[in-house]
């Protein structure tokens, strides 16, 4: 696997000197610094665009270090106390030459990375940059290629003399929201979707320019589209053109759709052996596996959870369906913040996607410390999702060391195997007198049992007056024989309780 770290960025474009090494992470993305907002996570370069002086730029890194981002580009000239500053902190200083403008920067670091990490099909010499970069010089535009969901495939150069709204979608990897709007209100999409009709767009919001829209089409089915930057009227011969290219482009996308849906299944074959049988996998030690929740389809769960891990930042995420569930495996790093892929990381994901969507949840066994630990781990993240779903423990993200109680009892529940017979307790006369007279038998001796020794709390639990109680329990003992002195007969009463599903 190809990967590009702090130092292999800066030496791979001339624009950029490193002035502080950090801890020299892998590279992932590109962000611009928000105010406000944390500066980036891990796996992100953040880009220090408006940060004007010493004291600014040292706030920046100071949250950047505290969102755990690889690095943050500054405007040369970096003043030593920033570097100063630097020193210890997790982000790089990443020093940019001053006449460079923020877009250009953009640009080429977007496709250092893009680039990286892009899959590479053997004995093709042309990828889809390649193809962005041929469609550009026909339009004689800037150019970006683009999936049937907005997603941002690959760009051409001069992308610097473009709009904003393009420069968002370069940044962010899909189109904006406000953008997607105004191309929705011209039916664009719908157009993409039923025709192969090349599609003039007008300008939009955030100064959004003009573009022409290409449908990239194979066998009927729309794989997604060209997007051209129409300054200017584009010819009838250079649309043409760019319509000869989009059945190129349709044939890499097909290709390269068919290899990444090979390599999630190489991916998820090999983590379901390892839950299985506890075989080795890519993961720092420990690790936990985990289930994840939300709807019932687990095509679309495992589609869902892709789309929301590579949103956080997880871009090679662990995850494989199996048994009916969808597994992650997920290192546990003994820290409060985790890098993407850990347990402290998914607890910030679930707050964050959980107020969109209180379907979504995970369930997560005990750390494993070696390979051969995965399949109890499995076993116990499947013990605490059969709890959610069975309404016992509420959705969210559930440890199995924060809720272990729910589990031995879970466990003694379904050991009683009541079903079978109740071996001579007295609570099968409970049950006949209940049935027969509509008393609450079972219930009040649930209730006396949890509050054993406080009769006002019973009483509470049940909704009676303390006297009331007291009558049950004289009728009760009349019933069956209860000797309620003995704290293994209670224990044994109140597990078999539970396996009847009896609750005060």
């Amino acid at each position: 696997m190809v990967k590009l770290d702090v130092a292999d960025l800066v030496d791979s474009l001339g624009l950029l000197r490193l002035v502080t090494p950090g801890r020299g992470g892998q590279v992932h993305d590109v962000v611009l610094a928000e105010p406000g907002e944390p500066a980036g996570q891990p796996g992100e370069i953040v880009l220090a665009v408006g940060v004007t002086g010493p004291a600014e730029a040292v706030a920046l890194l100071e949250r950047a270090d505290a969102a755990g981002a690889e690095g943050v580009v500054l405007k040369a000239p970096v003043a030593p106390e920033v570097a100063e500053a630097a020193a210890g902190l997790k982000p790089a200083v990443i020093e940019l030459q001053p006449d460079t403008s923020w877009t250009h920067v953009i640009w080429l670091v977007r496709g250092a990375v893009d680039r990286a990490y892009a899959p590479q099909p053997s004995g093709i010499p042309d990828d889809l940059f390649a193809l962005a970069d041929t469609a550009a010089e026909i339009a004689d535009a800037p150019v970006t290629l683009e999936d049937a969901r907005s997603r941002v495939l690959a760009y051409s150069g001069r992308q610097d003399t473009t709009d904003p709204a393009r420069v968002s979608t370069i940044v962010g990897r899909r189109v904006p929201p406000q953008v997607i709007a105004h191309l929705r209100a011209c039916g664009v999409f719908r157009k993409l979707a039923r025709s192969s009709d090349p599609i003039l767009v007008p300008a939009g919001p955030d100064d959004m320019l003009p573009r022409l829209v290409i449908p990239v089409r194979a066998g009927g089915e729309w794989l997604g589209s060209i997007w051209v930057v129409a300054r200017t009227p584009i010819s009838q011969d250079r649309v043409r053109r760019l319509t000869d290219l989009a059945s190129v482009v349709a044939l890499h996308l097909l290709r390269l759709r068919a290899e990444a849906g090979v390599a999630r299944r190489v991916s998820a074959d090999q983590l379901r052996t390892a839950l299985r049988d506890g075989t080795p996998v890519p993961a720092d030690l420990p690790y936990r596996a985990v289930i994840l929740g939300g709807g019932e389809d687990l095509r679309r769960r495992l589609d869902l959870w892709e789309a929301i891990t590579h949103r956080f930042g997880w871009h090679r995420p662990l995850l494989a369906d199996l048994d009916g569930a969808l597994y992650a495996l997920l290192t546990d790093p003994p820290r409060t913040r985790g890098e993407a892929g850990s347990t402290p990381w998914l607890r910030t994901v679930l707050t964050e996607v959980r107020a969109h969507d209180r379907t979504l949840y995970a369930a997560a066994g005990g750390p494993a410390r070696s390979p051969a630990d995965l399949p109890r781990s499995r076993a116990e993240a499947a013990e605490l999702d059969a709890l959610i779903t069975s309404g016992r423990l509420a959705p969210g993200l559930l440890l199995l060391e924060d809720v272990w109680d729910a589990v031995v009892i879970e466990r003694a529940r379904k050991a009683t195997r009541v079903e079978e017979g109740l071996l001579g307790s007295p609570l099968p006369a409970l049950i006949t007198h209940d049935e027969k007279h509509g008393t609450a038998f079972l219930a009040t001796l649930a209730a006396w049992l949890d509050h054993y020794g406080d009769p006002k709390g019973t009483a509470e639990a049940l909704s009676v007056h303390p006297n009331t109680l007291r009558y049950r329990l004289r009728r009760m003992a009349e019933v069956a024989p209860l000797d309620l002195s003995s704290p293994q007969t209670r224990l044994a009463l109140r597990l078999q309780l539970t396996g009847l599903g009896t609750d005060p």
